[in-house]
């Protein structure tokens, strides 16, 4: 959990079929509301399905951006690292060998809630065999067109589109705040001792 930080450049080697496998089996474990287990994973590894999934995932990530008013790398404002990071990722998330659609099998806050600590359980399953991956999310724009990439029924929402792959840099420390900026005990503002 120390060194396990968003990966978003990778790699082109392909993850063996046990170790995904066994990222796999580590989703379904994660705890989930009432046990209802309301998730459903699509690894995606096929060259031409992840081509385009890419190009969706690439459309989907600018059109976020405009809806916050940045149309190009030049909005970017000054030192937003991890934005210019994950634009890369944008530009270059097909290279990754393997992508995850995680999704929830109805829809609403709820089901989608339900499913996120699958995420983290690939991620740090994933950490255990040096694979690094990150979160991420699509656009309402793109929705129609994931959900027919992969013949997705209307009733359920994809969640995360994680990428996952051997790491082109480091794992590392993560930079966080401080636990007592972040953290109280009884009450909002009591930090701990």
């Amino acid at each position: 959990m120390f060194s396990q930080r968003a990966i978003r450049r990778f790699k082109t080697d392909p993850i063996p079929p046990d170790v995904m496998q066994d990222i796999m089996q580590a989703a379904i474990r994660a705890p989930n509301g009432g046990n209802n287990q309301q998730w459903h994973f699509i690894v995606v590894q096929g060259e031409e399905t992840r081509r385009k999934l890419a190009e969706l995932y690439h459309e989907a990530w600018w059109a976020k951006r405009a809806d916050a008013g940045i149309m190009g790398p030049q909005d970017i404002p000054p030192g937003r690292n991890s934005m210019r990071s994950a634009m890369r990722m944008a530009n270059e998330i097909g290279d990754a060998p393997v992508m995850v659609l995680v999704c929830a099998t109805s829809k609403g806050a709820q089901a989608a809630g339900s499913v996120i600590p699958s995420a983290q359980n690939m991620l740090l399953a994933a950490r255990a065999f040096g694979i690094g991956g990150t979160i991420a999310t699509l656009h309402a724009v793109v929705e129609e067109r994931v959900h027919e990439l992969f013949d997705i029924p209307d009733t359920a929402q994809v969640v995360y589109c994680m990428p996952f792959g051997y790491p082109r840099g480091n794992f590392g420390p993560v930079t966080r705040l401080p636990l007592n900026e972040v953290c109280s005990y009884d009450r909002w503002g009591a930090p701990p001792d």
